[in-house]
């Protein structure tokens, strides 16, 4: 089985530049998106009913902004939205799935950058949802959360660390809670299966950043340490246009 994520950066616009297309070549088995920046009267049908796939959409309440969406060809057990504290769930960033061996999320974690109120509630919704992450563990789930998370979490992790030391993305307190959570028992598939690999996820649009190879790491699936050995590979498709992210994926037995 092979899950896909990928911040599109507006569903509408990745589809002008061959996201249905891709869909077709690369045949994920369940594909995770986050930004979408639509509702779901805002699209036509070539994109909610795409052949093979059901879709599910979690879109902010205001429109153009943030927004999840999961297409997947295997039929979850059950679908919910959001996490367990309703101040997080009205910019649309998580979808939950069970597919019984293990439950999906989904999500579009919080950008800290726009001031200091943003990056507070990146990071109250960082600790909510991981004590409802690890809840899930405890409970006998498996889990599999992807997405973008905005946050590099090691220096290898983007091109410029010491000129990024204070900015949202990259910042102590940031990637300390990443630390805490891999303390608390998840793995970064991508860094396990690949620890000295140096590839990104994101560049800025600026500075002809992607040109030059200057990214950023941000987007992950991070696994349960139990589940750990269900996962063959981990990979970041650096050549796939249409956003400013690329996708990424893990196969899984």
């Amino acid at each position: 089985m092979k899950i896909f994520s990928w911040n599109v950066n507006g569903i509408r616009a990745v589809a002008k530049k061959g996201f249905l297309e891709w869909i077709q070549i690369e045949g994920p088995d369940i594909l995770c998106l986050q930004e979408t920046k639509a509702q779901e009267e805002q699209l036509d049908e070539t994109l909610l009913n795409i052949p093979g796939y059901k879709a599910y959409f979690n879109s902010a309440e205001k429109k153009g902004y943030s927004g999840t969406a999961i297409y997947t060809k295997i039929t979850p057990d059950s679908v919910w939205y959001g996490l367990p504290e309703d101040r997080f769930n009205n910019e649309g960033r998580t979808i939950n799935m069970d597919f019984g061996d293990f439950v999906l999320m989904n999500i579009y974690f919080p950008n800290g950058k726009q001031r200091d109120e943003r990056l507070q509630f990146k990071m109250d919704f960082y600790e909510a949802f991981q004590e409802y992450a690890t809840g899930l563990v405890k409970k006998g789930k498996n889990l599999v959360v992807c997405g973008d998370y905005n946050t590099a979490h090691h220096e290898i992790d983007l091109k410029n660390p010491q000129s990024n030391k204070k900015t949202s993305g990259f910042l102590p307190e940031e990637r300390a809670w990443m630390d805490r959570f891999e303390a608390s028992g998840f793995v970064d598939t991508y860094r396990s299966l690949n620890p000295e690999t140096v590839k990104y996820s994101w560049w800025s649009y600026m500075f002809k950043a992607r040109e030059n190879n200057a990214g950023w790491r941000i987007d992950y699936f991070f696994v349960n340490q139990e589940f750990m050995e269900q996962v063959l590979e981990a990979e970041i498709h650096t050549e796939v246009m249409g956003s400013d992210h690329c996708p990424i994926s893990i196969t899984i037995k």
